[in-house]
């Protein structure tokens, strides 16, 4: 009966832990509490983060989408402290070491750190020298050390657990092996008190030193700055994070946490020495200096290393984010013939002239920079020159990478020789090499070599930066410091949000976005974009958004969640060409009739 209780207990505790879930957000994100539960809400029925921030404002507030995705990912996290805080619940009470003292921290706990150090003294172990100790039938012994009340030498009572027995790992061969494995028990049980470890982690994350020191001073590296570097932990700049990990992990730094050593014993010893014994009190100021030395420290250390990288990871994505959002939102410059230009020395300069659609209409290679004489810059302009004259060319897009520079120049001498009002554009060609050797890439240009196809690639970014780079994956952009250090699944899922949000916050035109830009669109999946494009390929353009249902394995979930973002030009209902969701064109309707207009008005 006693134990249903505490089942029952444990249940309306998790329950009550989880309706705060909706308090706790409400007081991080300073949004109002309806707010939040909206936002759950919808998040629940599988709607998108970019469907919620465009077309249920009203739902939730107009909560953006940055604070959505915030929620999000918060929600996400807080779901898994309370199932985990079950889950320590179930363990322990079925060890029938559940009290309601325990519960109520556990049940208090506000992240996964602190869960797993009330869980820690219960958790089913691995082979450790306590256990072993305990095996050995020396808990006793320790508990006799702990009670702090002898009187004669420890020897004595340690001659009674001297034992053989037939398996040999049981056996305790000598008195100073009893007082080993005493003393090897009361280690791991100062080191698994939660408390302990809390105060522990909090004054070394206060008052402790992050430093790192060379491996070998001689060994020259761009980690010189750090060879002899301290800082508190609590100041440590991300930048400087993530800085010391590449370092350490090249095998050029060792970086430590020094923590206020004397200040954590003497707290430990105040703790665990609570009598003045002459016989216990050195056993145990020796078996915590082990504890620390060799149980909490090396565990504490960690755990602030990874708190500090998390941290620093967090400002890096966020700064990487906003990077890519600039990139991805530059205003294209349509109805241009462009020609793109990508710069090289030796292998030569590799042009790909593109019109205003974006299809390729010519490539050429040529060779006006070093190593090469006046006779092939004098072809190199000529060619250039051709191409201008033959394709209409408006625009010359040079990618910012190797010989940028000396191209520029060219095109400069170039311009001067000509009558035609063409202007040219430097531009950052990041991941174009990426993309041109990609899957996509080949697929999309099977008959190109890579050097063409970056040079398409560039030529593209200028006329619709955003459709031109979702080709990439967002991490080869190269808008970011320490990318390759980072969690790299953390990274994708930020920068793809970053992407998903550019995309859907222009919207995309249905007819002719290709089937990587469809992907980031709103309920989209890969094979839904690959099944727009084949109808669209099949059937034609789409002339209206209802088409869109009879895609293959489009239902009306994903049409909700993604119409409001493909738009219609030139199609039966204007308002498809418009951000106006189809499940507003009656409202819509009804507003412009107040009016007096029509939907070809707008």
């Amino acid at each position: 009966m006693a134990s249903v209780r505490a089942g029952n207990r444990i249940k309306k505790k998790g329950t009550r832990a989880r309706m705060d879930i909706i308090l706790k957000l409400k007081d991080e994100l300073k949004v109002e509490k309806w707010q939040v539960e909206a936002a759950v809400k919808l998040i629940d029925e599988g709607n998108t983060i970019p469907f919620i921030s465009r077309y249920r404002k009203e739902a939730t507030g107009s909560l953006n989408d940055e604070v959505l995705r915030d929620l999000h990912e918060r929600l996400t996290y807080l779901r898994n402290l309370e199932e985990k805080k079950e889950q320590v619940l179930k363990s322990i009470e079925e060890q029938g070491k559940l009290t309601e003292e325990l519960q109520a921290k556990i049940v208090a706990a506000e992240t996964m750190v602190v869960v797993e150090d009330l869980y820690r003294p219960y958790r089913p172990k691995r082979k450790t020298r306590a256990s072993v100790a305990k095996e050995k039938g020396l808990d006793g012994l320790a508990q006799f050390i702990l009670a702090q009340e002898a009187t004669a030498p420890i020897e004595e009572e340690a001659a009674r657990y001297v034992h053989e027995d037939e398996d040999a790992a049981r056996t305790v061969a000598t008195v100073e092996d009893a007082i080993q494995g005493a003393k090897d028990i009361i280690a791991e049980m100062i080191s698994d008190e939660a408390d302990y470890r809390i105060y522990i982690r909090n004054i070394t994350t206060e008052e402790g030193k992050l430093t790192s020191v060379a491996k070998d001073e001689k060994a020259e590296s761009v980690y010189e700055m750090y060879y002899q570097y301290e800082e508190p932990v609590k100041k440590v700049a991300g930048h400087r994070t993530l800085a010391l990990n590449r370092g350490e992990n090249e095998k050029f730094l060792v970086v430590k946490v020094e923590a206020p050593v004397e200040r954590i014993l003497q707290y430990l010893r105040t703790k665990v020495i609570t009598k003045d014994n002459a016989v216990t009190s050195p056993i145990l100021e020796d078996v915590i200096e082990d504890s620390y030395s060799r149980l909490i420290a090396p565990a504490i250390e960690r755990e602030i290393r990874n708190d500090l990288t998390e941290k620093a990871e967090d400002g890096a994505i966020s700064v990487f984010g906003r990077n890519l959002e600039q990139l991805l939102l530059q205003p294209p410059i349509a109805g241009k013939v462009v020609l793109g230009w990508d710069p090289a020395f030796r292998t030569g300069c590799k042009l790909a002239v593109v019109d205003p659609t974006g299809k390729v209409l010519d490539t050429k290679v040529i060779y006006p920079t070093a190593p090469t004489n006046e006779k092939k810059i004098r072809a190199a302009k000529e060619t250039v020159k051709q191409l201008i004259q033959k394709y209409g060319v408006s625009l010359i897009s040079v990618g910012n990478g190797t010989a940028s520079r000396e191209s520029e120049q060219v095109i400069v001498e170039m311009l001067g020789e000509i009558r035609e009002p063409v202007q040219y554009v430097i531009v950052n060609e990041a991941g174009a090499s990426v993309y041109s050797a990609s899957k996509l890439a080949t697929e999309e240009f099977p008959d190109f070599d890579v050097a063409q196809r970056s040079a398409v690639s560039i030529a593209r970014r200028i006329q619709d930066p955003l459709a031109e780079l979702v080709k990439i994956d967002p991490k080869a952009i190269g808008v970011g410091q320490y990318q390759h250090d980072m969690n790299q699944k953390r990274l994708s899922e930020a920068l793809g949000g970053v992407v998903e949000d550019s995309v859907n916050k222009v919207g995309v035109d249905l007819n002719t976005a290709s089937a990587p830009l469809l992907e980031y669109i709103s309920g989209i999946t890969k094979t839904l974009a690959k099944n727009i494009v084949a109808y669209r390929e099949e059937n034609g353009r789409f002339a209206d958004r209802r088409q869109l249902l009879k895609v293959p394995k489009l239902g009306p979930k994903a049409f909700e969640q993604c119409a409001g973002f493909l738009r219609i030009t030139g199609g039966t209902n204007p308002l498809d060409a418009t951000s106006v969701h189809p499940e507003s064109y009656e409202a819509a309707g009804k507003l412009m009739a107040s009016l007096n207009c029509s939907p070809e008005e707008i």
